[in-house]
């Protein structure tokens, strides 16, 4: 009987580790390749600005119960604002809070929505970031968008989401800092 007190005991804790659902997603975008834009440190103010209504990055949708919401490790509008400052940095921009060329980066969508199917689950990230940018006489608006799905069996784990997500944040990135409009826009 005195054998089998450890391996319960060791079976429970084995349990209670495996029960245990991470309660923040660490995201960690990256700076994505760049392309040099040839211009001779034309300077650019930078602000990221974070809209959602929400701070929470999951939602994994259980049915019949409530959704348990999952919070970012760490605020993703200063993860992105580095971000952009290290990408229009090594683009050829000079950041300078005073410019009169000012680029306003909202973050208004953050999301991955985890559903459990048959066999697995299924998770769509949808990330949307708005750029106002201005100089002294006109201003330049564009809605940038990256949506991708994720599936698998069993059940969702957070590396693969958290992948997934940083992966597209990658994508989105890129894409603003590279956009030839918004480049264009800038240097005038």
């Amino acid at each position: 009987m005195k054998r089998f007190i450890p391996i319960i005991a060791c079976a429970g804790l084995l349990f209670g580790c495996a029960s245990h659902t991470p309660t923040h997603m660490a995201l960690n975008p990256q700076l994505p390749a760049i392309e040099s834009q040839g211009v001779p440190a034309k300077p650019v103010a930078i602000e990221m600005i974070d809209t959602r209504s929400a701070n929470f990055i999951a939602r994994f949708n259980n049915e019949g119960d409530a959704a348990r919401l999952v919070s970012p490790s760490e605020s993703p509008r200063r993860q992105l604002e580095q971000v952009f400052r290290d990408g229009f940095t090594k683009a050829g921009y000079r950041i300078d809070p005073s410019s009169v060329n000012h680029m306003q980066l909202q973050l208004e969508k953050l999301l991955t929505d985890v559903s459990d199917t048959t066999f697995g689950y299924q998770a769509t990230n949808d990330i949307i970031i708005n750029v106002i940018a201005s100089n002294e006489s006109k201003t330049f608006t564009k809605r940038y968008t990256a949506r991708n799905l994720v599936s698998g069996p069993f059940s969702a784990d957070f590396a693969t989401l958290e992948l997934s997500v940083n992966d597209l944040l990658g994508d989105l990135t890129a894409k603003i800092i590279n956009d030839p409009e918004l480049n264009q826009f800038i240097q005038q």
